[in-house]
């Protein structure tokens, strides 16, 4: 899971003050899973059949070898389709009065 945070200060021109700051954190969440195996296993003959696996499942512990290749069906990581599942929370301070 990766968390970014990312500040913008913008500043307001009033005709009262001779400037004021507002204040928006926001921070985005990322969820990665990967889901059915799109490996084409009958490309060598010119045909399309896949095997079958719906949701990836690393072979080995996080850093390994075997953590980029599926245990249920044996292909790599990278034939699973992959979904992001980002959620984005804001934050707005108003300027000081």
């Amino acid at each position: 899971m990766k968390k970014r945070q990312m500040v913008l200060k913008q500043r307001s021109r009033n005709s009262n003050t001779s400037s004021s700051w507002t204040t928006t954190s926001s921070s985005a969440i990322s969820n990665v899973r990967y889901v059915e195996c799109q490996k084409n296993h009958a490309a060598n003959i010119g045909g399309y059949a896949v095997d079958g696996c719906r949701e990836f499942m690393a072979a080995g512990d996080e850093g390994s070898v075997d953590a980029l290749r599926c245990a249920a069906c044996g292909c790599h990581r990278n034939f699973h389709r992959k979904e992001v599942d980002t959620e984005v929370v804001c934050e707005y301070s108003p300027p000081n009065a």
